[in-house]
Parts: structure tokens; sequence; C-alpha cells
């Protein structure tokens, strides 16, 4: 079966803790501290691999982590970073976050590398903290905690021109006939179960890219046969040829199928009611039409032309009339602006909040003075979550302490404006 989704779950290594050790050598009466910084947590990276076409390697592998990194040492040695993990996917895959189904990413255009959950960063050893009024500090920086998330992974295939309709009416023979693909043809229900993709080359023309769209049925938007594994695909085309049976080789009327798969498109999404279409009759070569009854294809002319689709004659079996479909499409694709398709981003990994039901502790310290020392999980978690150095961050932060009640403990534990609040290494003034 086509894999063109999957569930999984990343996380991301967790940051090395900062070292607490002190200099101790023959002659030096008095080493400082001398505790390293811990090694960052390796992040979790999605990169765009174009030799893939589906998402089958997700298919028995549902869990990926990077590694952690590893503590600082002795002697101010930094500890190694963690290594990231890098999942290669195909060209046109959509990150959601799994519960929301809220956008990360979409690995589409110029975004061919993403970093979708970063490392923990290392956190500082005790040779950071050492001050002219605190020259023996016994303190280090924890480093970030991982982060862990659960994704749905989606490919929507990056296609200029979509080829749909029934089952058996044609499709995987005219995309065989006008391009590089070589689809399997035959005549049963659903012979195509993997969207192909060919390049037209036309003569004197730029040429496209055209995907065949395995065959949509009446209920496709509602998931019937494999409509919902499909129609996906659809939505990054700037056009669509709509393949009939002008010849109602299956006794099926072609007028009421443009009129039941356009339906089903409008069904999944409203967008795809107004995107540029041409009507491609095929297999007019075996059209027989008795004394007095009207021609399907000028039927379909008479339905669909007055509304704007214009409708070709073809037969993608011998060839004729295909030329000139070709070089409509690519005469409307001219006209139709080439425009970002990337689905914007929604959920942003770098804000997620940590858990507000984690313990802290506000105590004011013994050994320093004017010094309030403000830890526990809930603190080391909002840390870990937070990057201090950028605007956002650190009015996040401020938020933080406000919202969770930190501020008022403080202020009931004695501290004055001016003094010192100290969380795992990072010092503040206080201030109203």
């Amino acid at each position: 079966m086509y894999a063109d989704h999957a569930k999984i779950a990343v996380r991301s290594g967790k940051g090395g803790d900062g070292h607490v050790s002190f200099r101790r050598e023959k002659y030096v009466a008095a080493g400082g501290p001398d505790g390293g910084d811990g090694g960052n947590g390796g992040d979790v990276i999605f990169e765009i691999d174009p030799g893939l076409n589906t998402l089958a390697a997700f298919r028995h592998h549902y869990k990926f982590k990077a590694t952690d990194g590893e503590e600082g040492g002795k002697k101010r040695c930094h500890g190694k970073n963690g290594e990231s993990v890098i999942l290669k996917v195909p060209e046109g895959t959509v990150i959601y976050e799994a519960s929301s189904k809220k956008v990360i990413a979409d690995m589409s255009g110029e975004n061919r590398r993403v970093t979708v959950l970063k490392g923990g960063r290392g956190g500082k050893g005790n040779m950071n903290y050492a001050t002219p009024t605190m020259q023996v500090p016994k303190y280090a920086q924890p480093g970030q905690p991982a982060r862990e998330l659960e994704l749905f992974l989606e490919l929507k295939l990056a296609a200029d021109v979509g080829l749909i309709g029934y089952p058996n009416v044609g499709k995987s023979t005219l995309l065989s006939r006008v391009s590089n693909a070589k689809p399997k043809i035959a005549n049963y229900q659903f012979t195509t179960i993997i969207p192909n993709l060919g390049v037209v080359d036309v003569e004197g023309c730029n040429g496209f890219v055209i995907a065949d769209i395995p065959g949509l049925i009446e209920g496709a938007a509602e998931g019937a046969g494999l409509g919902h594994e499909f129609l996906r695909h659809i939505e990054r085309c700037r056009m669509l040829i709509h393949l009939v049976d002008a010849a109602s080789v299956e006794g099926r009327d072609p007028v009421e199928d443009v009129r039941q798969i356009n339906e089903e498109l409008k069904k999944y999404n409203a967008d795809l009611e107004h995107r540029p279409q041409v009507i491609a009759a095929n297999k007019t070569d075996v059209i027989f039409t008795e004394e007095g009854q009207e021609d399907p294809v000028e039927r379909l002319k008479k339905e669909f032309e007055p509304l704007g689709v214009k409708v070709f004659p073809i037969s993608a079996a011998t060839g004729s009339g295909i030329k000139e479909l070709l070089y409509y499409v690519q005469a409307r694709l001219d006209e139709i602006p080439k425009k970002s398709d990337l689905f914007p981003q929604e959920y942003d990994p770098e804000m997620m909040m940590p858990e507000d039901n984690l313990p802290y502790t506000v105590e004011k310290s013994k050994d320093e003075p004017n010094t309030y020392i403000v830890e526990g999980p809930k603190i080391e978690k909002m840390l870990g979550y937070t990057n201090l150095d950028s605007e956002k961050g650190f009015a996040f932060f401020q938020d933080f302490l406000k919202t969770s009640g930190i501020l008022d403990r403080l202020e009931e534990a004695g501290i004055q404006e001016g003094d010192t609040v100290r969380m795992y290494g990072l010092h503040f003034d206080y201030y109203k």
C-alpha cells in the first residue's frame, strides 16, 4: 500500500549538566572553580530527500530520538554535544502536531531542512559563577530537559497539473503517452494505488509536472474507497485535467461523472471548486452513436463550456487530440501565477508550555546576602523550554513569573528592590 501518511514520536536530546568542581593542584593554595559546561542535546531535524516519494520509512518505525549532551567535567572540560537525529522525507511532506493537527512545517519549496525540536542547552559549570563576592560557587546549572512530541506526517504531492477522474477512464494511459512516467495499466478497479508523477515536455513551451491521481469515486470526500488517501494530493495542483470516458465503455454518463467528481472535490476542500480545470473527453476512437443520438463530446461542451471549462476530444490510446490539449494546458499554466502553496506554521514547538502542577520552592539564601533562591521541577522545566536570549522568550519568562505566583511568593519571603533572585545559576535583580 502507498505510504503517504504516518504517525511518529520524536524526542530531542537533554542538555548535559554543568559540573561543580574546584582546582586542586600542588602549590596552588586556593584554586578556584573549574567545573565545565554540559554539552547541548541533539536536535530533531527533518530534511528533504529528492530520492524519496513515500513515507514508507516511518511505517514500522515509530520512535526517533536524538542523544543527550554529556555532563561537563573537571578542569573546565566541556561535555560532548549530543548527536541530532535527521529524518529524511519526500518533498511535499507536511508535519503536524498530532493531537491538534496544527502545522509545524511544510517540507516544500525552499524548506529543504527544518529543525522541529531543539535539543536542550547544556548547563553552565560553576566556573561561570565566580564573582568577587562569591568566589566558591557550589552550584552549576542543570542541562535543559529533552522535549518530546508526537507528530503526524502527511505527503501532499507537488505537481503543476492533477489528472483526475473515475477509475478506468484512461488516466494512466494518458500519463504514459505524454510524460516519462511508467504507470501500471490494466482494466480493473483501482489499478493505480500510487499517485504517479511525470514531466511533460511540450515542444516550444516550458513543460510541466503532471500527477496521475488514482481513481476517485462518489463518496470519496467521506473516505469511500481510497478517497482521502488520494484527494490530499490534489490540493497543491495549479490546474486539473478532468478525464472522462466519452464512449461510456462501462455504461456511465460522462456528464454525470464530471458533476459527481467535482462535487467530491468541493466537499473535500471548497477551494478546489475554483481551481482551473479542463475536460479531456477520452476514448473518442471507440464512440459509436446511433442515428438521432447526440454526440457525447457535444453534450459535454454544451454542459460545461458555458461555465468556462473547455472540452477537448482525445484518444489516449491513439494519441489523437492530445497535442492540442497539452498546448492549451501549458498556455493556461503560463497565465496562472506561481504562488507559494506552503501551509503556514500554526504550532511552534519552541513555545511549548511547561506543566502547571510541578512543584517549586522560594527561599532566602543562608549563604548569600540579599539573595533569594527559586528552584524545583517547575522552574527547571520552564527554563528548558524558554530561550531567554530572544525578546519573545524573555517576555514569556516575565509573564511566567507573574502568572505562576512566583513574584507573590518572593514578596512573602521579604524580597526588596535591588535584591537578587537566583534560578539554577541565573541571576536577576528584583524590581517592581
